[in-house]
C-alpha cells in the first residue's frame, strides 16, 4: 500500500471683495491641515549585520556591513499626527546565496525602524517586490521600505534603522533574515514633536455640504466671541477660492450666513473671526462638493469595478495510491500513478511557484524496509485553457527523502491559472523482499 499526503503552504455680504479675501487667505490656508512638508533625509548609518540563509539551503551565515538612511515625512509634527518614514538601504549586507538567477520583481524587503527619546517602540515597514534581476551569487541590489507611527509625545524623537527581511519568491520562498550584529545602530533621523494644538471651542457646519455651481449653502457656527465680524470662505486643496462672506456673532458667540459657492474647485469651508485667520480663533474647516452640472443633450457616468486577488492552493483527487504488486524471488518495478494535484494560482501577481515532493522509507512486516530513494517518477502538468501561466513537469528521477519537482511556474509580469499535476510511480523492490504490504508516505509542499 502506497500513501501520498499533501500539506499546502503559503485610504455675509457679496461687499467682501475676492481680492481681499485672497490676500488674506494666502497664509492661512495651512489651517486646514492638507499641506505636506517635503519629506526630509536623514544622516547615512552603516552598522555590521549578520544574514542567515536557510538551513535547507546549507549555507553559512553572510558577515557584512549595512549602509542604510531613514527619511521622515514630517520632521516637526504634532502630538496625535502622523509621520511616515522611509527606510532606504542603500548596501544590504546580503547578496543572492544561490547559482540560481532571480528574475526582476520576486524580492520582497521587511524591516523595523526603532524609535527613542520622547517615544519608543518600533515601526514596521515593508517594501514591494521592484527589484532588478539579480544574478547568482550577486550582491542584492538597494530596496526601499516604508510605514507610519502615530506620535505620541512630545519632544525629539529619535529614528535608527534594526533588522530586516530579504524576502525571494521563485521557485521557492526563502526568507534571508539580516540582523544587527551590536545593536541599536546609530540615528539616522530626529523629529521633534510638539503638544497636541488644544481645540478652541468653535465650531461650524455647512447646510446643505453639497450643490450646483453658484449654490448657496447656509454655515452656522457656535464659540465665538460675542459681537465679532466673523468672515466666511471657500478653499480649494491648501488655496482660498475667492468666495467668501461675512457675519456677525450674537450674544451667545453663534453665526448664521449664507455663502454663494460659485468656484467648481471648491473642497471646503472655513469660518474664522476678523479678515486675517489666527487658527485660535476659527472652526475646523467643513467639507462642501460642488456637484458637476451637465448640459441638456450628453450625460455621463464612470463605471468602476474591480479583480480582487485570491491565494494559492492545492488540492489532491485522493490521498491513497495502490501500485501493482511484485513477486518474491523475482522482484522488479511495482507502478502506479499519482492522484493528480489540482494548483490553483489565483494571486494574479507576479510571482511563480514550485510543487515539490519527498517521500519516508517504505515499512512492511517485520520492520522490513525499502529505502525512500528506489521511489521514482516520471512527472506531466497541464494547463488551464486561459491561465496566464504555464506549467512545467519536473523531470524524471528519483523522489526520496532529498525530494524532487513536480510541477513549477516561473515568474512574470502577470502569472496566474489553474493547473493539473501528476506522475508515473515506479518502486524498485528487490528479488528478495520480505513479502507483505509495504507503506510510505509522499508529502506534497507548494510554494
Amino acid at each position: 500500500m502506497f500513501h501520498s499526503l499533501h500539506r499546502p503552504t503559503q485610504r455675509g455680504r457679496r461687499g467682501l471683495q475676492a481680492g481681499l479675501v485672497a490676500l488674506v487667505l494666502a497664509t492661512p490656508l495651512a489651517f486646514v491641515g492638507q499641506a505636506q512638508a517635503a519629506d526630509t533625509a536623514g544622516t547615512p548609518v552603516s552598522y555590521a549585520t549578520t544574514c542567515t540563509p536557510p538551513a535547507s539551503l546549507g549555507l553559512s551565515p553572510i558577515h557584512g556591513t549595512t549602509v542604510s538612511e531613514i527619511t521622515v515625512s514630517n520632521t516637526t509634527p504634532k502630538v496625535g499626527d502622523t509621520v511616515t518614514v522611509t527606510y532606504d538601504v542603500t548596501t544590504p549586507a546580503a547578496g543572492n546565496p544561490t547559482a540560481q538567477a532571480l528574475p526582476a520583481n520576486v524580492v520582497l524587503p521587511t524591516g523595523t525602524v526603532v524609535l527613542g527619546g520622547a517615544q519608543t517602540g518600533t515601526v514596521n515597514v515593508t517594501g514591494t517586490r521592484t527589484n532588478p534581476p539579480v544574478a547568482g551569487n550577486a550582491p542584492f541590489p538597494g530596496f526601499t521600505m516604508t510605514g507610519t507611527f502615530t506620535v505620541t509625545a512630545a519632544g525629539a524623537i529619535t529614528l535608527s534603522p534594526s533588522n530586516y527581511n530579504i524576502n525571494s519568491n521563485y521557485i521557492i520562498s526563502i526568507d534571508i533574515p539580516c540582523n544587527l550584529d551590536t545593536p541599536p545602530a546609530g540615528v539616522s533621523n530626529t523629529v521633534t514633536a510638539s503638544p497636541a494644538t488644544a481645540p478652541n471651542g468653535r465650531t461650524a457646519t455647512d447646510n446643505p455640504s453639497s450643490g450646483a455651481p453658484g449654490a448657496k449653502t447656509t454655515v452656522s457656527g457656535t464659540g465665538f466671541t460675542a459681537g465679532a465680524a466673523i468672515t466666511v470662505a471657500g478653499f480649494k486643496g491648501t488655496t482660498a477660492t475667492g468666495d467668501a462672506t461675512t457675519a456677525t456673532a450674537d450674544a451667545n458667540g453663534a453665526f448664521s450666513a449664507q455663502l454663494t459657492v460659485n468656484d467648481p474647485a471648491t473642497t471646503g469651508i472655513i469660518a474664522f473671526e476678523g479678515t486675517a485667520y489666527d487658527a485660535t480663533k476659527a472652526a475646523p474647516p467643513v467639507t462642501y462638493t460642488v456637484v458637476p452640472v451637465t448640459p441638456p443633450g450628453g450625460a455621463s457616468q464612470k463605471l468602476n469595478s474591480s479583480v480582487k486577488s485570491g491565494t494559492l492552493s492545492m488540492t489532491q483527487a485522493g490521498d491513497t495510491v495502490t501500485m501493482t504488486p511484485v513477486d518474491f524471488g523475482t522482484g522488479g518495478s511495482s507502478t502506479g500513478s499519482l492522484n493528480a494535484v489540482t494548483v490553483k494560482d489565483y494571486r494574479g501577481g507576479a510571482s511563480g511557484w514550485s510543487l515539490t515532493g519527498s517521500n519516508t522509507a517504505f515499512v512492511g512486516p517485520g520492520g522490513s524496509t525499502l529505502p525512500a530513494g528506489n521511489l521514482s517518477w516520471k512527472p506531466a502538468c497541464s494547463t488551464t485553457t486561459g491561465s496566464p501561466s504555464t506549467c512545467a513537469a519536473g523531470s524524471a528521477g528519483a523522489v526520496g527523502t532529498a525530494g524532487a519537482t513536480l510541477a513549477s511556474t516561473p515568474a512574470a509580469a502577470l502569472t496566474g491559472g489553474q493547473f493539473s499535476a501528476t506522475a508515473d510511480l515506479s518502486l524498485n523492490v528487490p528479488a528478495f523482499t520480505a513479502p507483505g504490504d509495504y507503506s510510505s508516505t509522499l508529502t506534497l509542499t507548494l510554494a
